[in-house]
């Protein structure tokens, strides 16, 4: 089995493997790889991109999409975890999970034989990375020692951008307020990888020679209402900001943007930003993530529906 809860999980090889293949879907398109295969997907956290644009990607490969969100299904809630993914593994072919807590994923890896794809976590967002990564390599054509600058808070999409411009030898900054820090684990995975990572209050020089200038929102979902934005508002990104970078410089949003806040009206509306690019390429990006993933189910065995004797103790 080959789930997919990070891109610091990944080697190098398979991480410039899912790109590629992203590329090579959006213009050919893909084998129905998931044809008589049940896809559940389980939303504790709203979504627009992320929803639609995987029932795209199980649609288009063939499968069979189902749906539960949080009014419907929360793990832990009337039943265990324990409980819940053992009757989930009778009846589906693959799990998608948008979650608060990252370690949900590990949880239900445990209870679950077949695959498993993070579609968001409050610690992490390789989904996003990836289609991020396949926009770049369209706009650029390699990774090695391009600069990429984040502006703002360090939420989950930083965390795997962190992790994939490490694997790619990008060169990643952070502008953001000193309070804001890094966790431990994540330090010491960059060390381990002889990676080292700038971050800087000082927005002048991260935006200096940038190839690519990326933010998200400063209030993530989950986050306290009450939560003070104002320390971020010197981190905004506007055509000042722009000026500093390269001249073949792109824009980059994972969407939703708060207009005025993070970025400005004219730098995301501007011929330098490819944030629709993005956003359309979550699609072949899971398509390839999806593949990747199911390697282990492609032409192999019918679904678990087919196999009830297989797992059902035989009577006395």
């Amino acid at each position: 089995m080959t789930s997919f809860f990070d891109i610091k999980d990944l080697s190098k090889k398979d991480l410039e493997r899912i790109i590629d293949d992203s590329i090579d879907i959006k213009k050919n398109g893909c084998d129905k790889i998931l044809k008589n295969k049940n896809v559940l997907m389980i939303f504790e956290k709203p979504s627009l991109r992320t929803r639609i644009s995987f029932e795209v990607c199980i649609n288009d490969l063939g499968g069979n999409s189902l749906i539960l969100n949080s009014n419907e299904f929360k793990f832990g809630e009337r039943e265990s975890i324990h409980d819940s993914t053992k009757v989930l593994d009778r009846y589906v072919d693959f799990i998608i999970i948008r979650s608060f807590e990252h370690s949900i994923l590990n949880k239900v890896e445990s209870n679950f034989s077949k695959p498993i794809i993070n579609a968001l976590t409050n610690h992490s967002h390789p989904c996003q990375v990836i289609a991020d990564l396949v926009t770049f390599k369209e706009k650029f054509g390699e990774f090695k020692n391009k600069k990429v600058s984040w502006f703002g808070d360090y939420n989950n999409v930083t965390q795997s951008w962190v992790e994939a411009a490490a694997l790619l030898d990008m060169n990643f900054s952070i502008a953001c307020p000193s309070e804001v820090s890094v966790s431990k684990n994540t330090i010491k995975w960059l060390v381990q990888k002889n990676k080292h990572l700038v971050i800087s209050d000082n927005v002048n020089d991260i935006a200096k020679n940038s190839d690519c200038i990326m933010t998200d929102t400063w209030i993530s979902m989950g986050d306290k209402k009450d939560k003070s934005v104002d320390h971020f508002k010197p981190f905004q990104v506007n055509s000042n900001v722009m000026s500093l970078a390269k001249k073949d410089v792109i824009f980059m949003h994972c969407l939703p943007a708060y207009r005025g806040m993070e970025v400005t009206d004219e730098v995301i509306d501007s011929k330098m930003s490819v944030v629709f690019d993005q956003a359309e390429n979550r699609v072949h990006a899971q398509k390839s993530i999806i593949k990747h993933c199911c390697s282990c189910l492609l032409y192999t065995s019918p679904s678990p529906r087919d196999q009830r004797g297989s797992r059902m103790p035989s009577s006395a």
